[in-house]
């Protein structure tokens, strides 16, 4: 959540921000208007309750009978006027929320300007695309060959956009997981087991609702959401708490199952695994102070870097423009791993800096000493890694001609394989 204070004294600030997110910047005068009239009108109540104050006093000094029944007849007005105000700031407040919640962070200055995902600005490529003796399969086909990826029984199971894993490439799938939070635990993050449903005020506070409650899958009986992300319920940890300094940064992992509609991906290309409703991630998330935010994206990107490095994968590193950035964040770095055999480069991590915007939504806070005023703590998140896609990755760069795959040299202690075949 953006700091009202912040909009209120620069308002041209936020604008700009909506229309380099390539938004309208309209909503911006609607809440500079509810904040006016909220403010007017706490002035009143704020003075109603200053004449009932006084008026009570003066019932207790008078000793008049008629006079102190004309005095409290005039407290009982003011009461019906208080009420009906403190009814209309609640309203207030409840609009100028919901309207806060709805605008996305301001981008860092240095991010490029851009107007979609066509000008993100791709800062490097690294490692050599392999160069097949044969024409390589895309993974929608080696799977089904191999007989390790069974797209009809998921559809069978649970729809479109669901698959089954089997056999070795099952446990290919599960050794990447634990080899990716065994990587992340060696460099100082620390595992947790999260729910995979949270209530609704996590979900506000991480920046999913209300602006992408469609894509969401929802439990109307119990009002409990299943994440989209870990980064939800890892936001959700210290919601409310007051973080001890000295400790931060917090660095935090965690694997999830992630659930999504994907109604934000119609249209695009849904063939194999790469896009479904259900999916495994492993994600990275930071608690730190302000002025540390920065170098710790940067740090995070090297920790995601490092992976791709040991799994062998070309990966290539985009700065995400203006116009594609996300909703909570103000800097952003893609990695995209390549794929042969769909001839396509993959998103298997975005590494984002959201300062204190969940902070300010969850209430999350730190001190910097015992006994100073609390400060919002900046998180940032990162995918380490996204299964689907790293899994593509790994078949189809590791793929022989005879339809066998080589296991990464780093991931056979996981797998107990060195070949799938």
């Amino acid at each position: 959540m953006n700091d009202i204070r912040m909009i209120r004294e620069k308002p041209d600030l936020m604008r700009e921000a909506l229309v380099k997110r390539q938004m309208d910047p309209a909503p911006i005068d609607r809440i500079l208007a509810l904040d006016e009239e909220r403010r007017a009108k706490l002035s009143e109540l704020e003075a109603l309750r200053a004449q009932r104050n006084s008026a009570s006093k003066e019932i207790g000094r008078m000793q008049d009978e008629s006079g102190r029944e004309t005095i409290k007849d005039r407290v009982r007005a003011i009461n019906i006027q208080i009420d009906g105000l403190d009814t209309l700031v609640s309203e207030l407040d409840a609009q100028l929320q919901e309207a806060l919640y709805e605008l996305p962070n301001v981008p860092d200055p240095d991010v490029p300007p851009g107007k979609d995902d066509s000008e993100n600005v791709v800062l490097k490529t690294v490692g050599a695309l392999r160069e097949f003796a044969f024409t390589p399969l895309p993974h929608y086909e080696l799977g089904p060959k191999l007989g390790y990826l069974d797209f009809e029984r998921g559809v069978k199971l649970a729809g479109t956009r669901f698959y089954v894993t089997s056999g070795p490439i099952a446990k290919l799938q599960r050794g990447l997981i634990q080899w990716l939070l065994d990587h992340h635990i060696a460099r100082g993050y620390r595992e947790f087991g999260l729910p995979f449903m949270v209530k609704q005020d996590v979900m506000l506070a991480a920046g999913q609702l209300p602006k992408f409650r469609e894509n969401l899958y929802h439990d109307v009986e119990r009002d409990a959401w299943f994440v989209p992300t870990a980064e939800v319920p890892l936001t959700g940890l210290h919601m409310g708490d007051i973080l001890d300094g000295e400790q931060l940064t917090l660095n935090y992992t965690a694997y999830t199952p992630c659930f999504r509609k994907e109604n934000l991906a119609a249209g695009k290309d849904t063939r194999g695994i790469k896009r479904g409703f259900q999916f495994d991630k492993v994600e990275m998330y930071k608690y730190c102070k302000p002025e540390d935010s920065e170098q710790e994206l940067q740090n995070m990107f090297a920790d995601i870097e490092d992976i791709l490095h040991l799994l062998k994968i070309p990966y290539r590193v985009k700065q995400l423009c203006t116009g594609d950035l996300g909703f909570g964040s103000t800097k952003t770095y893609d990695l995209e791993v390549w794929a042969p055999g769909i001839g396509e480069w993959l998103e298997v991590s975005s590494a984002s800096n959201v300062r204190d915007f969940q902070a300010r939504r969850g209430n999350i806070r730190f001190r910097r000493s015992p006994g100073a005023k609390p400060e919002f703590v900046h998180t940032l998140n990162g995918s380490g890694l996204g299964i689907p896609r790293t899994m593509i990755a790994i078949l189809e760069n590791y793929q022989q001609e005879d339809n066998s795959i080589q296991v990464p040299d780093v991931l056979r202690d996981y797998v107990r394989l060195d070949a799938i075949n």
